[in-house]
């Protein structure tokens, strides 16, 4: 199986997006600090998960995304499969066609579990993972370093505000 970085970042940043959501909308520049993942790519993510309806956009200052529902009915199945992200563990495609044409002798092996794959992430919501104390304890520490970022560039804009020309 290979989930690559596009279906990663994606239940990433929605988690990112479901911890923060309680503050207002969360803008992506703020997701992309956070979680090192560019803001270009955000956008494309959000742009998917946007029209498969996982989330909503707010437009005007203090804008940004928010979760089209509860976090504890987003699930994580959803998310992967918003961003077009497939969970296949054949080698095939799980098009039958692994061996000359035909299915190989471990092709129902492997495609039994991608299933497996899919329903045990269509079990875990976003709520689920929020309430684990390890991902509190990482989103705590993000904060931290993301706060310390804005706080340095504040200072940093106040210093340049005051050179003299």
């Amino acid at each position: 199986m290979k989930l690559t970085t596009k279906g990663r970042y994606a239940v990433t940043a929605m988690l990112d997006l479901a911890l923060h959501g309680d503050q207002g909308p969360v803008s992506l520049a703020d997701i992309s600090s956070r979680q090192e993942i560019s803001l270009s790519y955000l956008e494309q993510l959000f742009s998917r998960l946007r029209r498969q309806k996982l989330v909503v956009s707010i437009r005007g200052p203090g804008g940004g995304y928010r979760l089209s529902r509860d976090a504890d009915c987003v699930y994580i199945a959803e998310v992967v499969d918003a961003v077009s992200e497939s969970l296949d563990t054949t080698r095939c495609g799980n098009k039958g066609d692994c061996q000359n044409g035909e299915k190989c002798l471990t092709h129902h092996l492997w495609s039994d579990l991608s299933d497996q794959i899919h329903q045990f992430l269509s079990e875990i919501s976003l709520g689920d993972l929020m309430k684990k104390h390890e991902i509190r304890q990482v989103a705590d520490r993000q904060n931290r370093v993301h706060d310390a970022k804005d706080s340095e560039t504040i200072n940093t804009d106040r210093l340049t505000d005051q050179a003299p020309a």
